[in-house]
């Protein structure tokens, strides 16, 4: 089985590579978008295990585009956040496992052998989670884009307008911009309820330090 591990922490990389090897034949690394996207279309791997946040973008973009080069991209997302709605959204950008990097080892064995059939599998605590809401079809975050999820969870986190735009590299306008589309969809006026459906929908999870309103 040939598999492609995007991360851009050299230490996880390393440990994933060491577990993955009593399943894989070959084994490929990425850190950024850009160099996913090149050595996937490069390998043509059977499974690729994917992080969410990456240097330079989003892990769900990197989905996103995985799928639509090859829809029959086998993807398994490997996740700091084991909340339903990273996993809602994964799952509907074509993701066939979702494991949280506070699962067990033996989760994310399971979730690539899974894969590489073709079949489906989310670790025990977010599956948990997903069933407690339905599924997740009561996510009330099922209208938002992977970019926009990604920074309503970094408002959950605790992180302010301004932080979330020198982290993810750019202008501050663009992340006001995005709040306030966010808003938009979710119904609601203030950041603060930004904050809340945030926490909400991460199982409790998250940081409830509230940031500046921005």
């Amino acid at each position: 089985m040939k598999i492609l591990i995007v991360d851009d922490h050299m230490v996880v990389r390393e440990g994933v590579r060491r577990l993955v090897a009593t399943v894989a034949t070959a084994i490929t690394e990425a850190e950024t978008p850009s160099e996913a996207l090149a050595a996937f279309r490069r390998q043509r791997p059977d499974v690729v295990i994917l992080d969410i946040n990456l240097k330079g973008g989003s892990g769900l973009e990197v989905l996103r585009r995985l799928r639509a080069d090859d829809p029959d991209a086998r993807i398994v997302v490997f996740s700091m956040y084991s909340d339903i709605a990273y996993a809602a959204s994964a799952r509907r950008e074509g993701a066939l496992g979702y494991v949280a990097k506070s699962a067990p080892s033996d989760d994310l064995l399971t979730a690539i052998r899974k894969a590489g059939r073709g079949e489906p599998f989310v670790d025990g605590e977010t599956a948990l989670a997903m069933e407690t809401l339905g599924q997740g079809d009561s996510d009330p975050t099922a209208s938002l884009s992977p970019r926009e999820v990604q920074i309503l969870h970094m408002l959950g986190e605790g992180h302010s307008l301004t932080e979330i735009a020198e982290g993810l590299g750019v202008a501050y306008k663009t992340i006001a911009n995005t709040s306030t589309r966010i808003k938009e969809k979710l119904g609601v006026e203030r950041t603060s309820d930004l904050i809340r459906i945030a926490i909400e929908t991460g199982g409790g999870r998250m940081l409830r330090r509230e940031p500046r309103e921005s």
